[in-house]
């Protein structure tokens, strides 16, 4: 694991966005494992800019995202393919039939999670999986649990999750209880596994997940065991971690 710590929000979004813009630099077929949330939108937004400046092509991509919020359909204002709408696919070049995300309207959770395991396995699996971390150390929507989940699978909703994404809704009751997300086989499967984080309310789950023990209860401890794994965090979010780290 090579962590590198960045001064704060910014300067973590800048690194994270350097380190992808060179793997499609380098490999412009590159599959592309993208995250939704908060986190993520400063690294998009360096993208864009340089894609606008011709400095990045995406025309030959492909992009595989984690997860979708059960009962939303993709032009729903919360739902996460609206999410890379306005953050990302709107200003880049990635084309439409190349950027895949679950079907949130999808009632057939079999049907669905074989359906994006075949998507993934299609592609040849991952290049470059973005990742953010939840205050429970949940990647992806793979949520504390008493086993790690291998594919995709349909999942519901920790009180602290909803409580969490509350702020992206009128109010809390309106937080989709269950979701579609891609399981740790893939995640673990890529060949290279960027997760970024950012702020004290993040200091615990950094150091649980790559400081304590391999557990499903901390989700994001299993990328212990990836043999290529980045995480760029900014000095909040790495306050908790041992000194020598």
């Amino acid at each position: 694991m090579r962590l590198i710590c960045a001064k704060n929000y910014d300067d973590m979004s800048l690194k994270a966005a350097n380190i992808i813009a060179a793997q499609v630099s380098l490999n412009p077929k590159s599959v592309l494992g993208l995250a939704t949330g908060s986190t993520p939108i400063g690294t998009y937004r360096h993208l864009v800019e340089w894609y606008q400046k011709g400095e990045l092509d995406f025309g030959k991509a492909v992009s595989i995202n984690l997860d979708e919020y059960c009962g939303l359909s993709g032009d729903h204002p919360q739902s996460y393919r609206r999410f890379m709408q306005e953050n990302l696919f709107d200003h880049i070049n990635i084309p439409a039939d190349r950027s895949f995300l679950p079907d949130g309207t999808q009632t057939d959770s079999a049907l669905e999670c074989a359906r994006y395991d075949r998507i993934i396995e299609e592609h040849n699996g991952i290049d470059l999986q973005l990742l953010g971390i939840g205050r429970n150390a949940h990647i992806g929507f793979n949520e504390p649990d008493s086993c790690f989940a291998c594919g995709t699978h349909q999942v519901i909703l920790t009180e602290s999750t909803i409580a969490a994404n509350t702020r992206f809704f009128e109010n809390e009751a309106q937080v989709p209880r269950q979701a579609y997300s891609m399981g740790m086989q893939a995640i673990m499967q890529a060949k290279r596994v960027l997760l970024i984080a950012s702020g004290a309310d993040k200091a615990e789950a950094i150091r649980n997940s790559f400081f304590g023990p391999v557990t499903p209860q901390v989700p994001a401890s299993i990328l212990q065991l990836h043999r290529d794994v980045i995480v760029i965090a900014d000095e909040a979010a790495l306050a908790d971690c041992p000194a020598e780290a």
